[in-house]
């Protein structure tokens, strides 16, 4: 599990995902050409339970292609 900073909306917070999700965030950030905070910040806004977890979702949903 790694915890890292991010700004979302201009307010800093730490987010804890393994690193594979890590990864797979970034992955999908690169192939849409933004980066990993936007697509956090993405999901920060449409999310309604606690952010890894939706974080985690999002990554999941991609992978399936429901994403």
């Amino acid at each position: 599990m790694k915890k890292r900073s991010v700004l979302i909306a201009g307010h800093p917070t730490s987010v804890s995902l393994e690193e594979e999700f890590w990864e797979a965030l970034k992955g999908l950030a690169q192939a849409r050409r933004i980066s990993v905070n936007a697509l956090i910040e993405e999901i920060d806004s449409t999310r309604s339970g606690n952010l890894s977890s939706a974080i985690r979702v999002h990554v999941l949903n991609a992978v399936q292609g429901r994403g």
